[in-house]
């Protein structure tokens, strides 16, 4: 469409549209009044506003959407099937904007992704449950879609802003969620949850903040929410949520030399375990011993071995494969006929339950059989390439400031979180959404890394409210 005739019937239909809301609020006066009418119209103004500033709005509408979904609160029964509907006008608009402007050029990882859509779509086919199935295959069709064009335009051209947003968003969700829990309220509805937003998503990208150059405060600031999201990360007693987490700090602070940051942090932990051991020692006992219990063995024998509360479930899914070897039981259905992902919460795929999981890489074998996995393992290894080759270049140039490093230790905490939960291809969790959707932006930063080095990098500030901080734009 042309853009003058574009920037005419815009604002005609917004004339049209007021003209229309005056003539139902004097015939039907009754819809103003009602709160689902008043609601339906708030949320759609809303989503036409998101599509006109498509770029800087729709990716953080969408994730709050599915956020919403998934919290254990009121609100979340009305965003359970508007989470669908935002997620496909995302990924339509994204299709119509990229084949309009022509600006990306899709490489080996999109094709594999459309093979792994094949693939997940044969496996519905032959599937008993091929309805269920397929529209499993439909939501992550739709994921796949807006991760190839609506989150890249998102981020394209606007690095600093975007991450600079996405700070300030780690740091107000961990600020809510750190309040309704400490109030005795679980927001995010169960502890697998709270350990998974917090491990995967949030730790990694307010560490890497705090290593960012940038004033005082603001490093204080992110460090005290980094310090804060740990804390729940253990509250939470997910031990692979805590494992991905001090796993990414480690690389991250490794890779980046900067390793005063790992002394004082041992130096806290050792300070505060000895003041306990001299003060308090009985209570420093019982603090091992629940340790040990919750965390470690999750309450099950010790010498039945640390991953004994797992073997159930890994062991469900291991006869699963067995019975349908070839072509799986259909992508997001089992082989009793049900969805899975039902069990990882209050909504079908929207959060984690505190029961122990299996592995996403087992369940998508198990999904689409040994026919249909082959896209699914190119596209994992892809991603692992593209983190590798990130942790090279951190370690080689000692610079942060680049749009791959958060994504590369967000993608790293997710692929390790995945291993004990099965969450990784929920295209319903919202943590699944986030992941998917940046691992499209990461591939394409993870590519430009060979164009950056340390004496390029342009240190151009960008001022907001929550920090000062600077983020390369790479070269194209």
């Amino acid at each position: 469409m042309d853009n003058r005739i574009f920037k005419f019937a815009l604002p005609v239909a917004g004339v049209a549209f007021a003209v229309l809301l005056g003539y139902l609020a004097l015939t039907r006066p009754g819809y103003f009044t009602s709160l689902t009418y008043v609601g339906s119209l708030l949320f759609l103004e809303i989503l036409l506003g998101a599509v006109w500033l498509y770029r800087r709005a729709f990716f953080p509408i969408t994730i709050v959407v599915f956020l919403l979904a998934g919290v254990d609160l009121p609100v979340g029964t009305v965003w359970n099937m508007l989470r669908w509907m935002v997620l496909g006008l995302g990924a339509l608009v994204g299709c119509a904007i990229v084949l309009k402007e022509r600006r990306f050029s899709f490489g080996m990882f999109d094709i594999v992704a459309f093979l792994a859509l094949l693939a997940a779509g044969m496996s519905a086919a032959v599937s008993r449950y091929s309805t269920l199935s397929f529209l499993k295959v439909s939501s992550l069709v739709l994921l796949f879609i807006y991760g190839a064009t609506g989150s890249r335009l998102a981020v394209q051209g606007r690095e600093s802003r975007f991450f600079t947003g996405l700070l300030t968003g780690c740091q107000i969700l961990v600020g809510i969620v750190a309040a309704f829990y400490f109030s005795g309220v679980e927001m995010l509805g169960n502890p697998n949850s709270l350990g998974a937003v917090m491990g995967v998503a949030a730790v990694p990208v307010l560490l890497w903040g705090a290593l960012l150059k940038q004033s005082k405060w603001a490093h204080r600031s992110q460090l005290l929410f980094y310090g804060l999201a740990m804390y729940l990360t253990y509250l939470s007693h997910a031990r692979a949520a805590i494992a991905a987490a001090i796993l990414v700090s480690l690389v991250l602070c490794v890779c980046l030399r900067r390793f005063a940051y790992l002394a004082v942090g041992v130096g806290l932990i050792a300070i505060v375990v000895a003041a306990m051991a001299i003060l308090q020692p009985e209570e420093l006992s019982r603090s091992v011993a629940s340790f040990n219990d919750t965390i470690v063995y999750k309450g099950k024998d010790p010498t039945s071995g640390l991953l004994s509360s797992r073997e159930t479930p890994w062991q469900e899914t291991m006869d699963a494969i067995q019975d349908h070897y070839w072509f799986g039981t259909g992508f997001g259905t089992s082989d009793k006929g049900v969805d899975p992902t039902e069990n990882l919460g209050k909504f079908s795929s929207s959060s984690l339950t505190s029961r122990e999981h299996g592995s996403s890489y087992l369940e998508i074998f198990a999904w689409v059989g040994v026919v249909g996995v082959l896209p699914f393992v190119m596209l994992l290894g892809g991603l692992l390439a593209k983190i590798l080759r990130t942790m090279f270049w951190m370690f080689k140039t000692g610079n942060p400031a680049h749009p791959a490093v958060p994504l590369a230790m967000v993608m790293m905490a997710g692929i390790c979180h995945a291993a004990f939960e099965d969450w990784l291809f929920a295209p319903g969790y919202y943590l699944c959404i986030f992941f998917w959707s940046m691992s499209f932006v990461f591939v394409d930063s993870a590519n430009l890394l060979r164009f950056s080095t340390r004496s390029d990098v342009d240190w151009s500030r960008l001022n907001t409210a929550s920090s000062d901080l600077s983020v390369v734009t790479p070269g194209r």
